[in-house]
């Protein structure tokens, strides 16, 4: 139980101290920051699918299922704004 405590405890920290590092970020810099934040939520997800390489207990199940899914959210959400972004440099084409 004194490790998920832990966990948990490095994940609030966590939390708090990135919230806090992205706040004052200017607008102009949040699509590049977030192409960043998409290689640390695909370490976050192979981070909680190797949870799964073992059987794991029910809660550490739990945790791990959540960790997998708001990293693929926000890797494929990630991406889907980078596109959009990217998309606003390409040449017209008239036609």
């Amino acid at each position: 139980m004194t490790e998920v405590v832990i966990l948990l405890s490095v994940l609030v920290v966590s939390f708090l101290v990135g919230y806090r590092l992205i706040l004052p970020v200017p607008s102009l810099l949040h699509t590049p920051l977030m192409s960043m934040t998409n290689a640390i939520s695909g370490v976050t997800l192979l981070g909680a699918l190797l949870v799964f390489a073992v059987q794991p207990r029910l809660l550490e199940g739990a945790l791990g299922s959540v960790a997998v899914f708001a990293a693929t959210f926000n890797v494929a959400g990630g991406f889907a704004v980078t596109d959009r972004m990217l998309g606003l440099f390409k040449k017209k084409t008239s036609g």
